[in-house]
């Protein structure tokens, strides 16, 4: 046991060694300067460098003292930072008679201080930040960014980024625009379904700005967003509260007030269909020596929807399928595919047969020639009846020629590329309504004039 407290006493004695080494001693040479230099002149001080008990009192007063200034640059250096992001500024202003540009939406706050003190900081309410403009008149002007609050921390360096911004101030001005319905998210809707009008609650409305702005506003429009809608059906339903946007003649959009900022629309919901026959149209080449002699479809007719304009001018559905080198009967499960315009069908599928049987041909003469794409202030005439008729030779199966409808077949001269007047030869193309059979024009190019009316 004695062993140990020895031990304990020769380490404390060497840690009051160091001590005494490092700060004590030091500090007693310096008062020892001191006395050095000012004993001569003054016994007070003398007197009072030369007791040892004063001495080891201001020795340890300026040891404490030291080791509280260290121990502030201390918690100076470990201080941490935290970066609050895209803090919104509020500005305030006369928002009724200006507007102000060039003020960023949102910043960085910084604060800087103790871990603990950043987190208080951080819990406090109604910290803000503000740019007051309520003495600016319009013009340029370069303004201060503030951090606000009644609760905020004294330890704690609140630096915000960037702490200072330009802002250009204009009168505010007003105008009318007409405003429109956008269509937003229409493929939501049921592909059956089509809107055939849009009512809105606002014919115009107000936009206010700088007058620069303004002037840029070709358009409004009201997004009318179909996910909105609730179980749409057949019939009138109402989309309210649809925002509003204002866009310059390249579609971008201006930030510009708008009043209201809303509008209702009310949508006319309908179903456009059309029931048109199902068509099978062969693609590549059959293989030598045999012809289509017939085709068939499980269904023969399909209910297509869409726009009623487009739907118009759609007289059957084709159905594609590829004959490459075909010389036997097949089966095919063709995928319809939508004609454009077309946003749904009644069947996804269909089944095709396909026979085939030993080719055939036949020529069919006096054919007469269409001519197309004249250009406007032309007339053309064929040089000689031989020019002016054509026979054509139609390849297919025996069943399909000897059903062969004459007045099916069209011949075609394309005079897009001839725009002055002369005489040319001309290419003419065959094609006819059968498309199981091939046609072919015995000749080539036929002699035409172009002449001026």
């Amino acid at each position: 046991m004695k062993k140990i407290i020895k031990k304990i006493c020769l380490f404390i004695g060497k840690i009051l060694k160091i001590f005494d080494k490092i700060l004590i001693t030091p500090i007693m040479k310096i008062f020892l300067m001191i006395r050095d230099f000012f004993g001569k002149n003054n016994k007070t001080i003398e007197k009072l460098f030369n007791n040892k008990q004063a001495i080891v009192v201001i020795s340890l007063f300026l040891a404490f003292l030291s080791f509280y200034i260290v121990d502030k640059n201390s918690n100076y250096l470990n201080n941490s930072a935290e970066i609050l992001n895209n803090r919104f500024v509020n500005a305030i202003y006369n928002e009724e008679a200006y507007v102000v540009e060039g003020l960023p939406e949102s910043v960085d706050v910084i604060l800087i201080g103790r871990k603990s003190d950043i987190y208080l900081a951080k819990q406090q309410p109604n910290q803000k930040v503000t740019v007051d403009l309520r003495e600016l008149t319009t013009g340029t002007h370069r303004v201060n960014l503030k951090y606000s609050g009644n609760n905020k921390i004294s330890s704690v360096e609140y630096k915000i980024d960037p702490s200072q911004v330009t802002v250009v101030i204009y009168d505010k001005v007003s105008a009318t625009r007409e405003v429109s319905a956008e269509l937003v998210h229409r493929n939501s809707l049921d592909s059956k379904l089509d809107i055939s009008d849009i009512t809105l609650s606002k014919k115009e409305v107000t936009i206010k700005g700088s007058s620069k702005k303004l002037e840029s506003v070709a358009y409004v429009k009201a997004l009318v967003d179909i996910d909105n809608l609730v179980e749409p059906t057949i019939g009138n339903a109402t989309i309210s509260n649809c925002k509003l946007i204002a866009y310059n003649d390249s579609g971008e959009i201006i930030d510009v007030e708008i009043l209201p900022e809303t509008v209702d629309a009310t949508l006319k919901i309908t179903s456009t269909s059309k029931v048109v026959p199902v068509k099978v149209v062969p693609t590549g080449d059959i293989a030598l020596g045999y012809a289509i002699s017939s085709t068939s479809t499980n269904i023969s007719s399909i209910t297509i929807y869409g726009d009623e304009e487009n739907l118009k001018s759609i007289e059957y559905l084709p159905v594609k399928v590829d004959v490459s080198n075909l010389s036997s009967n097949k089966e095919y499960n063709v995928n319809i595919e939508k004609p454009n315009g077309v946003r749904d069908v009644s069947e996804k599928t269909v089944h095709v047969k396909v026979n085939i049987g030993k080719e055939e041909q036949k020529e069919v003469p006096n054919i007469g020639i269409q001519t197309i794409n004249l250009k406007e202030g032309l007339v053309v005439q064929a040089l000689g009846e031989e020019n002016s008729k054509i026979t054509v030779l139609v390849k297919g199966s025996k069943e399909s020629l000897d059903a062969l409808d004459s007045s099916k077949i069209n011949a075609i001269v394309d005079l897009s590329e001839y725009t002055n007047p002369g005489v040319y030869d001309v290419e003419v193309k065959v094609s006819g309504e059968d498309l199981k059979l091939s046609y072919t024009s015995k000749v080539n190019k036929i002699k035409i004039e172009i002449k001026n009316k």
